[in-house]
């Protein structure tokens, strides 16, 4: 079984940020693509962004700019930097790759 592991969620106000963790035990995170997922209430899961295995990166329209996706591969976890966040980007945070997803991490953006 497969174990991603998010972490650094929380409660955060508007234009704040925050930096989600995605940790894994896999031996090939170094030769994968990292997914990162998001799903508000009542709302269906939408992708964010991603990272390729050599480090490229791309993002949903509504986080250009202000959310960044980087990996250590070192230590098999990919990151997920927020800024300027928004209470529209309030919602369960997961981590996707190899088919698996974590357990989720809520991010709320609240005054």
């Amino acid at each position: 079984q497969v174990q991603l592991v998010e972490s650094g969620g929380g409660l955060v106000q508007p234009g704040g940020s925050l930096r989600l963790s995605c940790a894994t035990s896999r031996s090939s995170f170094r030769i994968s693509n990292i997914n990162w997922f998001r799903q508000a209430p009542g709302k269906q899961r939408d992708w964010v962004a991603t990272i390729t295995s050599g480090g490229s990166a791309n993002y949903t329209d509504s986080v250009k700019g202000r959310f960044t996706i980087s990996r250590d591969n070192a230590k098999k976890t990919v990151y997920l930097q927020m800024n300027s966040l928004k209470p529209e980007d309030t919602a369960v945070y997961y981590c996707n790759a190899w088919g698996f997803w974590g357990q989720g991490t809520q991010v709320t953006v609240s005054s």
